[in-house]
């Protein structure tokens, strides 16, 4: 697994110094590597930011040129609009999804628009500014979410809007909205992709590729109108089903969710039966082009020859388009039903590949009591002389600074926080960690930041679990985080504890030191890697092999 990181990490440094190599064989190559760390790391990379890389990665390998067909010549690419039309419409699943299902879901921070209120505390790893951002009056965070609606339900039609001027602001709308997050959280890579898919929803003549050609006359009056309409119903729609109102004495924007569950269930059917039919409308209207495009080529074989591919290409565009519809209308039981069953079998028979899936971002906010948060201790002594084990980034001293780690996912401290949520009978790897902790495993305290057992592993381990939430201004206090316990995780276990024991056995977990032997070159060339590697911290490794790169890149 490590030498697949290590292939990975090499080929896209080509691809970034290289641009022959951007060639979707190398991208092929890529995806492949990951959906195999992927299927190996199971509990540790199923994401959601994990299944859309995958689904870009597959995006990317359409998108970018095969340059065994160059010929030696510019290759036609009348095609590049529809596989780019892909990424658009990924886009498009992935924003609706996010605002739909934080409202299906029934949650009363959601719907009571207080969600923001829990938000910056409750997250995995907040960042120093989410703790300023905690601080904010109620009717900002009320109206933020307001904002995070609007941008994750309304706008995303837009990115299918003719109009220029509409995907700009559709576009700056999720720049901003990513930003935030960026500014706020530590969610790796998953907001650099976002903004990464945002790029879709601009032209050549927006990066500049090509001149920009105003309207004229009668085109530009219409399109004018046409953007003041939707801007206007926006906002219309924004006040009206969100109750907007100033209130002058208190100094604040007012807000309150206007409609009730069953009209809101009748406007996702709508919305979602419209998705499809938008969708539908898009992607027509991109391969005719294609094609009149490919047909407009000068000479017999070379029209030929790119209608071939677009012929191709349209073939894979829409079976995408075709299975990545349940993922869609899986917020709507009536639409997902109403699905052809070819669809539902085409999807099926394809999900081994991860092509496709349904997203969902933040359904429900937790830490609403509080943000649970487990404390391992360990101790030779079951009264007394316990001590706790630190973790690199996740909370655990009150007065430590919160981490920036993006794009860095600390995937332990990510998983300590999916286990606080529920019991660790129902984490078994959780088990597992406690188990090569009482072992001083060598590999595994090296994912924490302390191990208050250098020399000799403790007897006892035990779990606390406490409520965090951020301090404020009116605490008067050194400290980011305030805690209280709650109860015991997990009572303390030794070596000999049959739970420990039991588990060991039933999962092949049994401690042996590893003996020495012959080394291939490989494990050689690993170990020396893990030595020189393994001191460095995730951001700071990952900063450093960027900037140099980029660097590099832009003053050759």
């Amino acid at each position: 697994m490590e030498l697949i990181c290590i292939v990975g990490i090499l080929a896209s440094l080509i691809c970034l110094f290289s641009q022959r190599m951007r060639d979707s064989m190398m991208f092929a190559v890529l995806w492949l590597l990951y959906l195999s760390v992927y299927l190996v790391g199971q509990t540790f990379l199923w994401f959601q930011w994990d299944i859309l890389l995958l689904e870009t990665g597959f995006l990317t390998i359409l998108v970018a040129p095969f340059q065994f067909l160059k010929w030696n010549r510019p290759a036609n690419r009348h095609h590049d609009t529809i596989t780019f039309w892909l990424i658009r419409w990924l886009l498009f699943r992935l924003m609706y999804a996010s605002g739909i299902v934080k409202l299906t879901s029934m949650c009363p921070t959601w719907w009571g628009l207080t969600a923001l209120n829990y938000h910056y505390e409750s997250q995995c790893i907040s960042t120093p500014l989410a703790w300023y951002a905690h601080q904010l009056p109620e009717w900002f965070q009320k109206l933020s979410v307001v904002g995070t609606f609007v941008i994750e339900i309304p706008v995303p039609f837009l990115f299918f809007s003719p109009i220029r001027n509409l995907r700009l602001f559709a576009f700056w709308s999720q720049v901003f909205f990513q930003v935030a997050i960026i500014l706020t959280g530590n969610y790796n890579f998953f907001n650099l992709l976002t903004l990464v898919l945002c790029i879709s929803l601009l032209d050549d003549e927006d990066l500049g590729y090509k001149r920009r050609q105003s309207l004229q006359g009668i085109f530009k009056v219409l399109t004018r109108l046409a953007s003041a309409c939707v801007y206007g119903l926006l906002i219309y729609w924004t006040i009206h089903y969100f109750s907007l109102s100033i209130n002058w004495n208190k100094s604040a924007i007012e807000s309150a969710i206007a409609f009730s569950h069953q009209e809101f269930l009748s406007f996702v059917n709508q919305s979602v039966v419209a998705g499809m039919w938008i969708g539908s409308v898009s992607l027509a209207c991109v391969i005719l082009a294609a094609l009149w495009r490919s047909l407009a080529d000068e000479g017999v074989m070379r029209k030929v020859w790119s209608l071939m591919q677009c012929s191709v290409f349209i073939l894979v565009a829409v079976f995408m388009f075709c299975i990545s519809l349940p993922s869609l209308t899986v917020v709507d039981r009536a639409a997902f039903s109403n699905l052809s069953p070819i669809v539902h079998e085409w999807r099926e028979r394809s999900d081994f590949l991860h092509l496709t899936h349904s997203y969902g971002l933040f359904r429900r906010m937790t830490g609403v009591g509080g943000r649970p948060e487990i404390i391992i201790e360990g101790s030779n002594n079951l009264t007394a002389g316990w001590k706790p084990y630190e973790f690199l980034y996740k909370p655990g001293d009150v007065a430590a600074v919160p981490a920036v780690v993006t794009p860095h996912q600390p995937r332990l401290d990510w998983q300590m926080w999916f286990a606080a949520l529920g019991s660790y009978r129902h984490n078994p790897w959780f088990i597992s960690f406690i188990y090569r902790l009482l072992h001083n495993q060598k590999e595994v305290l090296h994912l924490i930041d302390h191990n208050p057992f250098p020399n000799s592993p403790p007897k006892f381990i035990r779990a606390k679990l406490y409520h965090y939430h951020l301090t404020s201004w009116s605490q008067n206090t050194n400290n980011w985080w305030r805690r209280k316990e709650v109860e015991m995780y997990l009572n303390p276990v030794s070596k000999e504890s049959q739970m420990i024991t039991s588990y060991a056995d039933s999962a092949g977990l049994k401690y042996r030191p590893k003996k020495k032997g012959t080394r291939t070159f490989i494990q050689d060339f690993l170990s020396v890697m893990r030595h020189n590697v393994g001191a460095l911290r995730g951001p700071v490794l990952i900063y450093s092999i960027l900037i140099p790169v980029l660097l590099i890149k832009l003053i050759w």
